[in-house]
């Protein structure tokens, strides 16, 4: 499974409306990527979580994935529209 296939589900679980998720991926260094999470405004606040916590538990599931193929550095940004 790919990183933006398993952000998408992730991502998808944890937002009401799921037609307004987008997820990319960008080569951003020598073994860095970032991957770009595209949610309604409405939807930005659970998708981080109180201090932060759902975020960074997304991070860092992300993170564990690409080291067990890649042993890649992931950023993760969330954009809202």
């Amino acid at each position: 499974m790919s990183l933006v296939d398993l952000t998408l589900m992730i991502v998808k679980s944890l937002v009401k409306d799921e037609e307004s998720v987008s997820v990319k991926e960008f080569e951003t260094g020598d073994n860095e990527v970032t991957i770009e999470i595209v949610v309604s405004e409405e939807e930005a606040g659970s998708l981080i979580g109180k201090s932060g916590k759902i975020i960074n538990s997304i991070r860092t599931i992300l993170q564990a994935s690409s080291y067990l193929k890649d042993n890649k550095k992931i950023k993760v940004n969330i954009t809202s529209i």
